[in-house]
């Protein structure tokens, strides 16, 4: 049977940096950001409730602007609640198909990565969790740098997710991404021979 631990953190603490770094060492990686993106493609079911609640965000090609999605989304809980109804079933359904596919491969352990396991609850259907954390003035330097958004829409962004206190009291470990990239390796190897030790 597979193990499915969960890798959450805040918006800009890193962690598709930290799943690379898993990656590296062979553990396979379910991402909820390539899923959601697959299920919401044109032609798909979510696509076309999410065109019926906001149609303001398709552009002239029927692709989601997902920035202008995000923008109205992450302003209002309600609106985010909405959105997460039309997605996280959908996105659900194909984590279970990936990982079924990684078990019959013969994986005994995979990480899904994903933004929201705590606030959604979903991570008590994992086999574990893992939270990558960093200074809050470090994640809104690279939401900044990496969307090229508004420091207001990136503390927004923040703001909208549950404080990291909550987060780190369901976390089975916490990785401190805001040092050097060798301080963050220490820590991903330090939780891989715990996994392996329980395996």
């Amino acid at each position: 049977m597979i193990k499915l631990i969960g890798l959450t953190g805040g918006i800009g603490a890193g962690k598709s940096t930290v799943a690379r770094m898993f990656r590296d060492h062979g553990i396979p990686i379910i991402d909820a950001d390539v899923i959601a993106r697959q299920v919401t493609l044109p032609g798909q079911p979510a696509h076309r409730d999410i065109a019926r609640a906001w149609p303001q965000v398709l552009g002239p090609d029927g692709q989601l602007d997902r920035k202008h999605l995000a923008a109205i989304v992450f302003a209002d809980g309600e609106t985010r609640k909405r959105l997460e109804a039309i997605t996280h079933p959908r996105i659900r359904t194909e984590v279970a198909t990936q990982a079924a596919t990684l078990e019959a491969a013969g994986h005994r352990l995979a990480l899904f990565e994903a933004a929201l396991l705590v606030e959604t609850g979903s991570y008590r259907d994992l086999d574990g969790l893992i939270l990558v954390t960093a200074d809050p003035k470090i994640c809104v330097e690279r939401i900044v740098e990496r969307d090229g958004t508004s420091r207001e829409s990136a503390l927004a962004r923040i703001a909208a997710q549950l404080p990291v206190e909550a987060k780190i009291r369901a976390a089975d470990h916490v990785i401190d991404n805001g040092g050097t990239l060798e301080q963050t390796r220490e820590q991903v190897l330090r939780i891989l021979q715990v996994l392996a030790a329980r395996r």
